[in-house]
Formats: C-alpha cells, structure tokens, sequence
C-alpha cells in the first residue's frame, strides 16, 4: 500500500512535472510517499526532492534512449520502484502504461492484447521482475521483441543532464486500461490536466489539510 501525504494542489501548475518541482523545491524534506509492507510496516518512502531526484535521472535516461512521445509499460511490484517510474516517464514525456506483473504461470493474454493495443515498444520493470517473467516469455516472441529495461539498476547508475519538456494539461500523462476481465482491455487516454483535476475534487471534497494522508492500494 502507498501512503501520500496531502497538501493543496497549486491551480498555477499545469502538469505533475510542475507540481513535483515546486513541492521538491518548497517541501523538500517532507514525505511524498511511504509504503506499507503488508499494509501496517513501513517499508520505505520518498521525499519529495528525492522522488524529484530519481525521476529527473531516469527522466534524463529515457530522453537519451529516444523515448519520449513514446509508450512504455510500467510492470512493478508493490513498492516504490513504481512511483519513480512513473514519474519518470512523465519528466521524459514518455506516456506511462501501467500492466501489473503476471503471476507465475498466469496467462498472459491480458498483457498481450495491451501490448498490441498500445503499440508500447518499451517495459519499465525491476530486475527481480524481468528474471521471474523471462522463461515463460520465451513462448511470446511479440513480448520477447519488447525492450525490458531494469530500472532498479538503471537509476543508480545514470548520469545524463535531464531538460525540461514541453508539457501542459493537455499533454497524456498515461494510459489506464481495464481488467480485461469481461472482454479486451480497453485503455482510456488520462491527461495532465484530468489529474490535477481529479486530484483536487479530492482535495476539497475530502476536507483534506496539508496534514492529511491518503491511503492507496
């Protein structure tokens, strides 16, 4: 589980990018994220110079790669790997595609079929991730022809300059598609601007106070 903490969203910002830098820059010391290892222990957590930090490092390195405009599936377990990522691709400009990691002889329709659908020709995953999935891969060439990079390792060892993209509410933050449950996943466009959005109905809908803290899992 991820526990955020709250403060009021700057209606000035036009992108998560934005938001982040100001929080980094104003907030610096104070945590953005913490995760709960089976809901109750901490496990780890992230300022937020440190999530801007990681995500300007691997931001740059997705850039260097020439991936930005591009779609890329983001596979991680539980766990903070996949806040940096996330917001990696955003300081990038690389459109997010969430896809939880497949459970160990599990079908993998549901990846494929959002793999074709999406045309994503990148996977953002952790090493341990990447090893449990490459035998059974070894059957799905179209997932096989995919590049699988590890940004576990990748981040501690980057070290190119990260600019700044264009990027406004209008600009697609990531795709969410469905369970795929019912039929063929279906993946729904989710701009900048339709975060901020949602983010501050919460926000004030909830009462939330810059103390407060939201659970997700």
């Amino acid at each position: 589980m991820y526990s955020l903490k709250n403060s009021l969203l700057s209606l000035q910002q036009e992108s998560l990018v934005s938001l982040l830098q100001e929080k980094a820059a104003c907030q610096s010391d104070e945590t953005a994220y913490l995760f709960l290892e089976r809901g109750e222990t901490e496990a780890e957590r992230l300022t937020y110079q440190e999530l801007d930090r990681k995500a300007r490092k691997l931001g740059a390195l997705l850039s260097n790669l020439g991936l930005a405009g591009q779609r890329a599936l983001l596979m991680y377990p539980p766990g903070l790997e996949f806040i940096t990522a996330f917001f990696g691709c955003l300081y990038a400009g690389v459109i997010a595609v969430p896809a939880y990691p497949p459970r160990r002889n599990q079908s993998l329709n549901r990846l494929q079929a959002i793999v074709a659908d999406c045309q994503a020709k990148e996977v953002l995953t952790t090493t341990s991730v990447w090893r449990d999935l490459e035998r059974s891969l070894e059957k799905h060439p179209e997932l096989t022809a995919l590049r699988w990079l590890a940004t576990d390792n990748l981040v501690s060892h980057a070290d190119h300059q990260w600019y700044p993209h264009e990027i406004n509410g209008d600009s697609l933050a990531f795709l969410q598609y469905t369970s795929g449950s019912t039929g063929t996943p279906k993946g729904v466009k989710v701009t900048h601007g339709n975060l901020l959005h949602n983010c501050q109905l919460i926000y004030q809908k909830f009462g939330h106070s810059p103390n407060s803290r939201g659970l997700v899992w």
